[in-house]
C-alpha cells in the first residue's frame, strides 16, 4: 500500500499537481491545481495508485464500480479491473446525472462509487443518488485525492489515498492578483459566476 508521501510523489512526477495562479470552477482563485487526467498518461502509475486504493475495498464484496463522466471513468475502470468486477459510469443528460448507454444496476448490488478528486463532492453525491434510485447497496466511496479539507460527507464510508489542502481566495482578496501574477483557467468545466 502506498503512503501519502508516495502518492504525492507520483502526483508531482506525473504533473497532476501544479503551482501557479488558477481560476477554479467555483470562481475562486488558488495557488495550486490538480488535474488527475495527467496521471492517465502513465498506465503503470495509474495502476499502482488504483491498486493501492483497491486494497481498502477488497473485503467489501464489490460487484460494480461506478464513476462519473468524465473524471471518474478511467479510475473506475482501473479499480474494477483490479477488483475483477463490472464497471459502469454515469453522465449528465439535460443537466442531470443518469445511467445511459444501456447501463443498469440490479437492486441490492454492492456498488463502489469512485471519483478522481473530491472537492465539494457534488458529482459523487449525484452518482450516489442514481445508485440509490436503482436500489444499489453502496459499500463505499473511493477517491485518489480528498481536497475537501475533511468536509466531504457522503453518508457512506469514504476513503481517499491522499488529502491535499489548497488555499483558495475570493477574487477581490487574491494575493496572487495583487502581485500581478497572470491567471489560468484549467480544466474543462465552466466557471461559476464568470
Amino acid at each position: 500500500m502506498l503512503s501519502q508521501e508516495e502518492v504525492k510523489s507520483i502526483l508531482i512526477e506525473t504533473n497532476v499537481l501544479s503551482d501557479g495562479h488558477f481560476l477554479l470552477t467555483s470562481g475562486k482563485h488558488a495557488n495550486q491545481y490538480m488535474q488527475c487526467a495527467q496521471l492517465h498518461q502513465y498506465a503503470d502509475k495509474t495502476e499502482l495508485v488504483c491498486r493501492s486504493l483497491a486494497e481498502y475495498f477488497q473485503d467489501k464484496n464489490v460487484e460494480v464500480v461506478v464513476g462519473p463522466a468524465l473524471g471518474g471513468i478511467i479510475f473506475a475502470y482501473e479499480l474494477s479491473r483490479i477488483l475483477k468486477v463490472r464497471n459502469i459510469f454515469t453522465e449528465r443528460e439535460n443537466g442531470k446525472m443518469t445511467l445511459r448507454r444501456g447501463y443498469s444496476v440490479a437492486p441490492g448490488s454492492n456498488v463502489l462509487v469512485v471519483e478522481d478528486v473530491v472537492t465539494t463532492g457534488g458529482s459523487v453525491k449525484e452518482v450516489i443518488h442514481v445508485m440509490e434510485d436503482a436500489g444499489a447497496n453502496i459499500v463505499g466511496v473511493a477517491a485518489i485525492v480528498d481536497r475537501s479539507n475533511g468536509q466531504a460527507d457522503f453518508g457512506y464510508p469514504f476513503h481517499a489515498l491522499i488529502s491535499v489542502q489548497m488555499e483558495t481566495y475570493e477574487p477581490e482578496n487574491c494575493p496572487l492578483c495583487q502581485k500581478g501574477i497572470p491567471i489560468v483557467k484549467p480544466g474543462s468545466r465552466k466557471t461559476a459566476n464568470v
